[in-house]
């Protein structure tokens, strides 16, 4: 999922394409999976820069809420 993450796009859609056809789960699981994801510290852990910038991007929607 952080590999997913770590990459850039190039068109809308194309990530949720990847979601669908490599990791075999709807977007919808997989945002809710990666959500959680977040708060695991062996996450952080593995790719901190990813990490921390995801968290990043949460808290900033949730602040707008």
């Amino acid at each position: 999922m952080l590999a997913v993450e770590r990459r850039s796009w190039p068109s809308p859609g194309a990530k949720e394409r990847v979601i669908r056809e490599r990791l075999g789960i709807s977007p919808t699981r997989y945002y809710q999976l990666l959500n959680a994801l977040l708060d695991d510290p062996r996450a952080l852990a593995h790719d901190a820069v990813t990490v921390n910038r995801l968290r990043r991007v949460r808290d900033a929607r949730r602040a707008r809420r």
